[in-house]
Parts: structure tokens; sequence; C-alpha cells
């Protein structure tokens, strides 16, 4: 089983929109096993978005991001991260196809609703950043 993670942005908590986000994940058959709202900070946001440091447009994503509180989610499902990311949709709203969580609800490229993990391996990563191991709760195996 395959665990990811995903950030409910500013975005999706200020429009009233986590419960249907959430809603249209769990439709996928991935689990919650792990969900807290955070403040985040320079530091976290630092790390999170290493790979965006250099860009024009970074001091504008941090600011974003720290505008309210984001929902942390940690999922877990067969192939979780792909499955994820068909239900979220391509990153800039304005292109992602209709029937997704950014084509029917995002904005463009950065009111997005959702940041989701690109890869198991970014994934592990990611959720060891926004939880700790206590926060992670696994299933039992169903009959």
């Amino acid at each position: 089983m395959e665990k990811t993670l995903v950030l409910l942005k500013p975005d999706c908590v200020s429009r009233s929109l986590v419960g249907e986000v959430v809603k249209r994940i769990e439709a996928t058959g991935l689990k919650i096993i792990g969900c807290k709202m955070i403040r985040l900070d320079g530091k976290i946001l630092a790390e999170h978005y290493a790979h965006l440091s250099d860009k024009p447009f970074f001091p504008r994503i941090t600011e974003f991001m720290k505008s309210t509180p984001v929902v942390a989610l940690v999922f877990e499902g067969e192939d979780a991260v792909q499955k994820l990311r068909d239900e979220c949709g391509v990153t800039d709203s304005t292109k992602a196809e209709k029937g997704t969580i950014r084509g029917d609800l995002g904005k463009d490229i950065q009111e997005n609703l959702v940041h989701a993990s690109d890869s198991v391996e970014a994934a592990q990563i990611e959720i060891r950043r926004f939880f700790k191991n206590s926060e992670i709760f696994e299933y039992e195996k169903r009959k």
C-alpha cells in the first residue's frame, strides 16, 4: 500500500472546499491515515519548495501558503500517488480536465486548491516533513 501527502492550500480552506475535496479523494478508494490543520512558516516552505527557490514567483508562493492555515493529509491505498494526481488534475487549473479537482474548482496555477506528492519517493519525504510517526494511523487489515 502506498502513502501520499496532500496539502489543502489556503484557497481550499478560505473557499470552504475542504469537505468537497476530501470527499472526491475518498471516492477514489484512498483512506485517510493522517490529518491536521497547520500554519506553515518560512522554514518549512523553504524546504518544501526548495526546487523553486530560484524562480521569480517563489516569494509569491510562500506568502500565499502562509496566508491561512492549511490542512495536511496522508492518504493510503493501491497506487495512491498516481490515483491522487489523476484526481487532482494538472497543476494549472485553467488547463486541468473537467471532472478533476483543479479542473472543476481551481482558479489558476497558484489557486489550484491542492498540493499532491509527485512520486512515491517524494511522498515519503513530504510525509516525514509534515507528520510525526505518531500522527499516522494504519488501517487494520480487513477481512
